[in-house]
């Protein structure tokens, strides 16, 4: 079973680890990148592209791929900057938009938008830094059979969480440690405003909402309707969760946050043809069609065919919460740094 950000790790316990390579050889050397006949990409835990597509990839482009993956998303960010004034990748694939606009500030990449970008895609570039390649939606998810199995109705916005008959059945994740917390504290602040979403998190907390660590953790240990032996039947997930279970859980469509994973050539990458050529395969069809099953995020092609499952229980939300790229750059250590201290406070 292959979900999105599997492990969410803590950024700070990761930030100065090193580099485990997942194909190809595990010495990454310390001049700038790769050989030339190579290609060397830095990606999240969660890349999985079928070994035939990458065959063909290396058949077609000439360059044998390797990839890093030392964490999560925002890990991936820490190792970029860490690393920009000596780069030991070519590439990477799976900053989300969360992160991308403070690497993109650092300088750590060079300017690169595939030509082969769909036009559904066109809304998600950041000035010719980076590609998007899939995105997905971070939301609530809902065990259907407890609720109906104890007569109460299903929650249905944030609000209706914070109430204290639904804030303890609900399970997020910390927004220091995992890129679905992340996302979940950016949807309370953009739905609920900077004024209030600490109050709004002090009602989560005082009614017994649970902070797991990182997702894998809240849906597999906490969450009921995953493996069916958790204590909550709420959870911090994604849309796409629910073709998993054939829609015996759900997602609350009105907290649903937007979440864009993009693909960047790394500035002073020893091959940059190659990190372009691998960011042009991220979007061929093949891959693009390759992505909900084993990445389960949504292609940023929007006409290529889902699977059935997903059109039957996991359609994209219509209209998601959207942030800001640049607000989040200048607000996110700050969100942090204050939800910490209140849940620190909180004594949980």
């Amino acid at each position: 079973m292959k979900q999105q950000k599997i492990a969410a790790t803590a950024v700070a316990a990761l930030a100065l680890g090193g580099l485990a390579a997942c194909s190809g050889d595990d010495s990454q050397g310390g001049d700038a990148g790769s050989a030339p006949d190579s290609v060397t990409v830095l990606v999240h835990d969660s890349f999985n592209v079928p070994q035939d597509l990458i065959d063909r990839f290396e058949e077609e482009s000439g360059f044998e791929l390797t990839t890093t993956a030392p964490g999560d998303a925002g890990v991936v960010v820490n190792q970029l900057i860490l690393a920009k004034d000596n780069p030991t990748v070519d590439a990477v694939y799976g900053v989300e938009n969360f992160s991308v606009q403070k690497a993109v500030d650092e300088g750590v990449f060079a300017n690169y938008t595939s030509g082969d970008l769909p036009a559904s895609g066109a809304d998600y570039t950041l000035d010719g830094a980076v590609t998007p390649i899939d995105l997905g939606d971070v939301c609530v998810n809902v065990d259907h059979a407890w609720f109906e199995e104890q007569g109460m109705d299903e929650p249905a916005t944030f609000d209706d969480l914070a109430k204290p008959e639904y804030a303890e059945l609900l399970v997020v994740q910390d927004p220091a440690a995992s890129s679905p917390g992340l996302a979940f504290l950016v949807g309370t602040v953009e739905a609920l405003g900077e004024d209030s979403y600490l109050d709004y998190w002090q009602s989560l907390l005082d009614g017994g909402t649970k902070v797991a660590s990182g997702w894998s953790d809240a849906y597999y240990s906490d969450f009921s309707g995953a493996e069916g032996e958790g204590d909550y039947p709420l959870v911090v997930s994604y849309a796409s969760s629910p073709a998993e279970s054939a829609g015996a859980t759900g997602s609350l469509d009105d907290t649903c946050v937007r979440q864009i994973e993009y693909a960047g050539v790394v500035e002073g990458a020893a091959n940059p043809e190659g990190a372009q050529a691998f960011i042009d395969f991220m979007l061929s069809d093949d891959v693009q069609a390759a992505i909900p099953g084993e990445m389960y995020m949504y292609p940023i092609n929007d006409q290529v065919e889902l699977p059935e499952e997903w059109a039957e229980y996991a359609a994209a939300p219509e209209n998601p919460i959207e942030a800001d790229t640049a607000v989040v750059a200048e607000n996110r250590d700050t969100w942090i740094k204050d939800w910490t201290a209140l849940y620190e406070e909180s004594g949980n």
